[in-house]
């Protein structure tokens, strides 16, 4: 026969938040299970009706929708929580990002209001920049790139070493024109990339391999600042959609103030 945990069932979700969090300076170092440790320390300490999964061991109700690398920093980052509590999405923004470490910045929060938050999601721009390349050799580089129909790379995954083609999900490649200077005041390459989610996933880094070996002009990627600007939905025109445009939207039925009896949020 079945065992079944002791005690009531935990209580029911009444309510979905999606966040967008940032990760910035040294913190984009952190691992993605560093990230989720820290977020759930700050669950806590911002006192956020969280819902539980049911069973022996109980798990707050995070979803997350992908993860930068290691050692990539990011301004679109997202993720779904459940509460057991009507809560003011701005209040929960406010306790969280005041909770967790500077450098891991609570952006915006919303109310999840239809669809899936994964679904919304096919595509990143990609900042990358590169102190120690001029624009016009990044600019030989990209030029020799997009011209090949595949470039196939090799990464270590869990699986062990695996090939990629770090072409064809690439959407989108440039070199920005207003070039960033060093502090020798000399002008230094900017890539932009828009880059198709695949499995496995093609990354920056891979697209910088790429470009090593058909141009053998790009630095290693260890030199590379590598940012991701946006995650969304890619249109026709090559523009990648705000994920949570949707549960921005004007909706009569929503309840926009806080239920009665709803939980306050203590930073």
């Amino acid at each position: 026969m079945a065992r079944t945990p002791d005690g009531p069932p935990p209580p029911p979700a009444v309510q979905k938040l999606r966040l967008r969090y940032a990760k910035r300076g040294r913190l984009r170092f952190s691992s993605h299970r560093d990230f989720q440790r820290a977020f759930e320390r700050a669950i806590r300490r911002a006192e956020v009706p969280i819902a539980f999964s049911a069973g022996f061991n109980p798990h707050p109700k995070v979803s997350y929708a992908g993860a930068a690398p290691t050692g990539t920093a990011s301004e679109a980052e997202y993720l779904e929580i459940a509460v057991v509590e009507r809560c003011d999405p701005d209040l929960v923004r406010k306790a969280l990002d005041e909770s967790l470490p500077p450098g891991l910045d609570v952006l915006e929060v919303v109310e999840a209001r239809t669809g899936s938050l994964p679904d919304r999601i096919d595509a990143s721009v990609w900042q990358v920049e590169l102190p120690t390349m001029s624009p016009e050799q990044a600019g030989t580089a990209v030029a020799a790139f997009l011209a090949r129909a595949s470039v196939p790379v090799e990464r270590v995954l869990k699986d062990g070493r695996r090939q990629l083609d770090a072409r064809v999900p690439v959407v989108a490649l440039t070199v920005d024109t207003s070039a960033a200077s060093g502090p020798s005041g000399t002008p230094y390459a900017i890539l932009r990339m828009v880059v198709r989610h695949e499995t496995p996933a093609v990354r920056p880094d891979d697209v910088l391999t790429g470009l090593r070996q058909v141009a053998d002009l790009v630095p290693p990627a260890s030199e590379a600042r590598v940012t991701r600007l946006a995650q969304g939905l890619l249109a026709d025109d090559g523009q990648v959609a705000d994920p949570l445009a949707p549960d921005r939207e004007p909706v009569t039925s929503l309840v926009t103030e806080p239920a009665e009896g709803a939980g306050t949020l203590h930073p």
